[in-house]
C-alpha cells in the first residue's frame, strides 16, 4: 500500500515553510531514500512528478519531494506563484539550506523509522536543482549517492553580463515572463550579489571533481534549455561518474504542465528506469 503523507518543515534558517510530500510503501521495512529537487520555476507537483514519486515507491524507494521555500508557492498554493516577493528573494544559498533541512527532517522524524534507511540517502535534482544536489551531495555525508535530470553545470554563466547587469544592478530588480501563468515574475539583485559572496562553494565544477560517492547524469539530446554538452562536462568532471544520453529527450523529460495523460511520459519513465538500474547496483 502505497502512503502519501503531507508535511511542513520548518526552516531553521527562516521563516518561511517548506512544504513537503512523502511517498512510500507500507512495508515495516526500510527502504532507500531518495530526495527530488524541482528546478527554477518548478515546484513539487508540476507535470508528472507525483507518477515519477509512485514509480519510485512501487519499487521500494522511500521517496521525498518538496518546495523550495522561496519557490514563490505558499501553503494553500503551492503550484502556483502568488508569493512572488519570496521568489525575487530566492538564491542559491536558501535552496541549500532548504535541502539541508530536508535532510535532517527525514534523518530526525520518527514516524519514519521502520520505513526509511537514514543510512543511504540518495539526491536527484532536475535542471537547476541538479546543481544543487550536486553541491549538497559533495557537503553533506549522510548522501550516498546523487543524480542529476538535465542538470546545469555552472550558475554563474545564466546571470547577465555588461549593460545588462548595470541595468539589473541600478534598477534592483528585473522580471522574467512565465509562459503558463503570464506573471511577470520579479527577481532582485539580491540572487546576484548572493552568489559572488558565496562563488566558490556554488561552482559546480569544484564540486563535481570532488564527488567520491556513485554520481550518476541523465540528460536529453534534445534539451535546448540546458544543452547536453553541460552533462559532458559534468561527466569530464568527475570520470567515474556515469553519463546517460537519452536520445530525443528535451528539458523536461517529456513532461508539461499540466500534465493530463494517465500515465507518464516515455522519456520520463525511462529516466526512472535508467535511475533505478543505477541505484540498484
Amino acid at each position: 500500500m502505497i502512503i502519501n503523507r503531507n508535511e511542513i518543515i520548518k526552516s531553521t534558517f527562516h521563516q518561511k515553510p517548506i512544504v513537503t510530500d512523502y511517498y512510500y510503501n507500507l512495508t515495516h521495512s526500510k527502504k532507500p531514500v531518495i530526495i527530488f529537487c524541482h528546478g527554477y520555476k518548478g515546484y513539487k507537483d508540476w507535470g508528472a512528478w507525483d507518477f515519477a514519486a509512485q514509480e519510485f515507491a512501487n519499487n521500494n524507494f522511500f521517496f521525498v519531494k518538496f518546495n523550495f521555500s522561496h519557490n514563490g508557492g505558499t501553503v494553500q498554493n503551492p503550484i502556483d506563484f502568488p508569493d512572488l516577493e519570496s521568489f525575487g528573494n530566492n538564491n542559491f544559498i536558501k535552496e541549500l539550506n532548504d535541502l539541508e533541512d530536508v535532510i535532517n527532517a527525514v534523518i530526525g522524524n520518527l514516524n519514519f523509522k521502520n520505513e526509511a534507511d537514514i543510512n543511504n540517502i540518495i539526491l536527484i535534482g532536475h535542471s537547476r536543482g541538479g546543481g544543487i544536489v550536486t553541491i549538497k551531495a559533495s557537503e553533506n555525508k549522510n548522501i550516498s549517492k546523487v543524480v542529476t535530470w538535465s542538470g546545469v553545470s555552472n550558475f554563474g554563466t545564466r546571470f547577465p553580463q555588461g549593460a545588462q547587469l548595470q541595468e539589473w544592478e541600478q534598477q534592483g530588480v528585473s522580471y522574467i515572463l512565465n509562459a503558463r501563468t503570464k506573471q511577470k515574475m520579479p527577481l532582485f539583485y539580491q540572487f546576484y550579489q548572493n552568489y559572488k559572496e558565496n562563488e566558490e562553494r556554488l561552482t559546480i565544477k569544484t564540486t563535481v571533481q570532488k564527488l567520491k560517492i556513485p554520481h550518476l547524469i541523465v540528460h536529453g539530446t534534445n534539451d535546448e534549455v540546458v544543452l547536453p554538452n553541460e552533462a559532458i562536462n559534468l561527466h569530464k568532471w568527475n570520470p567515474k561518474s556515469t553519463l546517460i544520453l537519452v536520445e530525443g529527450m528535451n528539458h523536461p523529460l517529456g513532461c508539461t504542465q499540466p500534465w493530463l495523460e494517465e500515465k507518464m511520459p516515455i522519456h520520463l519513465e525511462k529516466a526512472i528506469k535508467l535511475t533505478i538500474d543505477f541505484l540498484n547496483k
